[in-house]
C-alpha cells in the first residue's frame, strides 16, 4: 500500500448500536473500492473485520479491527468497533485513533442503547461526528423517523447531506444534496434528482450552504451580499463546521444491499470528513505539557491504541501517528519504559490481513509486529525528543468470575495467558485473591468474560473453568475474650509442654493486628514470645469462623506456664494457635463484608425500578441527581448482593443502565446471613 499524505487521510470509527450494520458496511466499501476480490458476510464468518474464530462463532464483533479503503486519492481508515456493551474497551481504544465518529443506525430501530453509548464515548474524545442511517433497505425502514429520533436523543444540529430514493423494497438509490444529483441502481451513476424529491433537496441545500459559510466571516458576508458562493467554498466551509461539531452530517444508505449509492457514500465521506491537517495534540515533555499539530515537522510521536496476541504472529502492536513521518527500520523509544524498540517493517492492517506500507504521514494509522515492551496506551518518540501522549481512557471491570485451570498442564500456561489477554484487553484484569485463594478474571460483563475464557482455550490451548467467585470476608471481634491452653505431649521421648493465657480485644476497622507482651515475674520466657505469634498468625490467616481473615484485633498475652526440659517453639506455637481460637470465640465474633459505592446512570423512566433492586440488594441509597435525560444514583450495597449486577442491571434497564463501583468500606454481616455463609463455610470443608 502506498503512502498517503495527511491532506488525504479519513480516519472514521464506525461506532453504534450491535447489529446496526458497521461490518458488513465496511466489508461492501472494500468490494466496492476493490480492496477484496469477493464480498464477505456476517453470517458466514467471512468479512474481513470480523476473523477472530469467537467472532465467527457468534456473528458479532468483539473486537476492533481496521480496513483502510482507497478512494479517490484518499485513504479512508475504516475502523470497525464492536456494539455489544460488554466491548466498550475496544471502542474507546478505536475512537481514540480516530478524527471523526460515523454513528451507525438502523433505519427501522432509530436511536437503540448503543447508539446513545458511543455517542457519550465520542463525547468523551472531544471528536466530530457524522449519521449514517443505514438499512435503508429493511422492512420498516423509516428515514425521517429515523432521523427525527436523532434530535429527540441529542442535543446537536443534524444536517441531512444524504437523502435516500424510496425505502425498504422499493430503496432504490440516495441523492448527494451538495452536489444536488441523485445516484440509482448498482451501477450509481450520476443522474437528475427525481421530480418528487427536487423541492426537499433545494430546501436542505440551502440549509447546507447556510451551516458551511457559518465557518468564515467572510464567506458570511458574501453569503449575505447575495455574491455566489462556490461549491469548493460550501465544500471547505462545511468540512470546518463539521470538525468544529457545531453540525452533525446525517448520511443514507444500506450497507447490505447491492451498493446502491455507496460509491455517492465514501464521496461524501472523503469530501466533509475532517482529515487530521491542522488539528492539534496535548503531549507532556520534558518542560511539562505542550500543544503540537498533526503534521510531518512536528516532533515524531507514535500512540499503541491496540494491541493483539497471536500465538503464531505474535504480537501486533496497533498505533496512529500524532506527529513526524514514520519510515521503516527506525528505532524509538518507549517513553513509560525508556527502552528502545525497532520498527524493521510498517504494515497497514486490513482485518487480518498485513499490508507493508513504505511509510506512514503523521495522522496515519499502521502497525508494527513483535515490539518487546510496548503495550496499548504506551507513546513511542525520538530519543532526542521524548513525548508522552494520552492513552485511551479505559472503563474499571465490573464482572468477576473466579477461574481454575482444568489440567496440570493449565495451571503451567494460565498466568502468562492471563497477562497477555489483558495487555490486549486492557479492560481485563486478573489477580490472586490471597482471602479466597483464588484466581479472580475481571471485565465488563458475563460475554465479555465468556469470550476470554473461549478465546484462551481456541488461541492458546488453556482450558479454564470459570465460576462465580466467593466473597472476600474477613473475620473479627466485637467485645474481649479471654482464655488458657496447655499443650501437654507425651510420646515416650522428649515431651512438649506450653501453657498460654491470653486476651483478645478488638480494634478500631482497619488498624490491624497488635501483639502485646504482659507476662510479669518470667512466667513464660520472653524467647517463646515469637514462638506465640507465629501460632496466632496461622490461625489469623485461616480464619475461627469460615475460614476468612481476621483482622483489626489486639492479642495479649498476660500469663502462662513452662517446662525446663519438655517446653519448646513447637509447643508454645501449638498453644498459642489454640488459646487464640479459644479466646477469638469467647469475644463475640463477626463476618466483615466489603461494601462498595455503585453509581447508577439510567434514563428516568428506569430509575424508580433500580433503586426497588437495590432496596432487595440490601442497597442504601446515598443521593440521586440528574445527566440531561438520565437518572444518575448513588448507593452503597455489599458486593455479595452484587456480584451479577452488571447481568441484572441489563435486563432490568433492556441494557440502556451503566454504572462504576468503587470499594468503600467493610461492614458487620447480618447475624442470619452471617450464619448461612459459615453453615456454606462447613459443607464445603467437610
Amino acid at each position: 500500500m502506498k503512502a498517503y499524505t495527511t491532506e488525504n487521510i479519513r480516519n472514521i470509527a464506525l461506532v453504534g448500536h450491535g447489529s446496526s450494520g458497521k461490518t458488513t458496511l465496511v466489508e461492501a466499501m472494500l468490494f466496492l473500492s476493490k480492496a477484496i476480490v469477493r464480498r464477505g458476510k456476517v453470517e458466514e464468518g467471512t468479512t474481513t473485520t470480523d476473523f477472530d474464530a469467537e467472532e465467527t462463532r457468534r456473528q458479532i464483533s468483539l473486537s476492533t479491527a481496521t480496513a483502510p479503503v482507497e478512494w479517490k486519492n484518499t485513504k479512508i481508515n475504516l475502523i470497525d468497533t464492536p456494539g455489544y456493551t460488554d466491548f466498550v474497551g475496544e471502542v474507546k481504544s478505536g475512537l481514540r485513533a480516530a478524527d471523526m465518529a460515523l454513528v451507525v443506525v438502523d433505519a427501522a430501530a432509530g436511536v437503540e442503547v448503543g447508539t446513545e453509548l458511543t455517542w457519550g464515548y465520542a463525547d468523551e474524545e472531544d471528536l466530530p461526528r457524522a449519521v449514517l442511517i443505514n438499512k435503508m433497505d429493511r422492512e420498516n425502514a423509516n428515514f425521517d423517523k429515523a432521523l427525527a429520533s436523532l434530535g429527540e436523543a441529542f442535543d446537536a444540529k443534524f444536517l441531512p447531506l444524504m437523502l435516500p430514493i424510496g425505502a425498504q423494497a422499493e430503496y432504490a438509490g440516495v441523492i448527494n444534496i451538495l452536489e444536488r444529483k441523485a445516484y440509482m441502481g448498482p451501477d450509481s451513476r450520476p443522474a437528475d434528482v427525481p421530480a418528487d424529491l427536487a423541492d426537499r433537496v433545494a430546501e436542505l441545500h440551502t440549509q447546507i450552504v447556510e451551516a458551511a459559510v457559518e465557518a468564515d466571516e467572510d464567506l458570511m458576508n458574501k453569503y449575505f451580499e447575495d455574491e455566489e458562493i462556490t461549491p469548493d467554498e460550501v465544500t471547505n466551509g462545511l468540512r470546518t463546521v463539521i470538525a468544529q461539531g457545531t453540525w452533525v452530517p446525517v448520511l443514507a444508505g444500506a450497507g447490505g444491499s447491492e451498493l446502491i449509492g455507496l460509491g455517492a457514500l465514501l464521496d461524501v465521506i472523503a469530501n466533509v470528513a475532517p482529515s487530521p491537517v491542522g488539528k492539534t495534540f496535548v503531549a507532556r515533555g520534558s518542560q511539562g505539557e505542550e500543544t503540537l499539530v498533526i503534521g510531518d515537522s512536528s516532533p515524531l510521536a507514535i500512540l499503541v491504541f491496540k494491541t493483539t496476541a497471536d500465538p503464531y504472529v505474535g504480537k501486533i502492536s496497533y498505533f496512529k501517528v500524532f506527529g513526524g513521518q514514520l519510515n521503516p527500520g527506525e528505532t524509538l523509544v518507549n517513553a513509560r519504559t525508556g527502552e528502545s524498540e525497532r520498527f524493521s517493517q510498517l504494515i497497514s492492517m486490513r482485518g487480518a490481513e498485513q499490508l507493508p506500507v513504505d511509510a506512514l504521514h503523521a495522522g496515519d494509522i499502521g502497525a508494527v509486529t513483535k515490539l518487546a515492551e510496548a503495550q496499548t496506551g504506551d507513546t513511542l518518540t525520538l530519543k532526542s525528543r521524548v513525548l508522552t501522549l494520552r492513552g485511551p481512557q479505559f472503563p474499571t471491570p465490573l464482572y468477576s468470575v473466579a477461574i481454575s485451570p482444568v489440567t496440570k498442564a493449565d495451571t503451567a500456561k494460565m498466568g502468562q495467558t492471563l497477562s497477555r489477554l489483558c495487555e490486549e484487553d486492557p479492560t481485563f484484569h486478573w489477580r490472586q485473591d490471597p482471602s479466597t485463594v483464588e484466581t479472580i478474571l475481571s471485565g465488563m460483563g458475563d460475554a465479555h468474560v465468556d469470550t476470554a475464557v473461549r478465546r484462551m482455550k481456541s488461541r492458546f490451548n488453556v482450558a479454564l473453568e470459570a465460576r462465580v467467585p466467593k466473597v472476600p470476608y474477613k473475620e473479627t471481634v466485637t467485645a474481649v475474650g479471654t482464655a488458657q491452653y496447655r499443650h501437654k505431649k507425651q510420646s515416650g521421648g522428649a515431651g512438649q509442654f506450653a501453657e498460654v493465657h491470653m486476651r483478645v480485644e478488638p480494634q478500631p476497622r482497619d488498624a490491624g493486628f497488635e501483639y502485646v507482651w504482659e507476662v510479669v515475674g518470667g512466667r513464660i520466657s520472653s524467647s517463646f514470645m515469637p514462638s506465640i505469634e507465629k501460632g496466632i498468625r496461622g490461625v489469623m490467616v485461616q480464619g475461627v469462623l469460615a475460614g476468612y481473615n481476621i483482622v483489626d484485633v489486639r492479642v495479649a498475652i498476660t500469663d502462662g506456664k513452662e517446662h525446663p526440659v519438655d517446653s519448646k517453639d513447637i509447643a508454645f506455637q501449638i498453644a498459642g494457635r489454640e488459646g487464640f481460637k479459644e479466646a477469638f470465640r469467647a469475644a463475640r465474633p463477626v463476618l466483615l463484608e466489603p461494601i462498595y459505592l455503585y453509581v447508577i446512570t439510567v434514563p428516568e423512566d428506569y430509575a424508580g425500578a433500580v433503586m426497588s433492586d437495590l432496596n432487595t440488594r440490601r442497597g442504601r441509597v446515598q443521593g440521586m441527581g440528574q445527566e440531561g435525560k438520565r437518572a444518575v444514583i448513588s448507593a452503597e450495597a455489599p458486593l455479595a448482593e452484587m456480584q451479577l449486577y452488571s447481568t441484572n442491571l441489563r435486563a432490568i434497564t433492556q441494557a440502556r443502565g451503566i454504572y462504576t463501583m468503587e470499594f468503600v468500606r467493610y461492614d458487620v454481616v447480618p447475624s442470619h446471613l452471617a450464619e448461612q455463609v459459615i453453615a456454606q463455610a462447613k459443607i464445603e470443608e467437610e
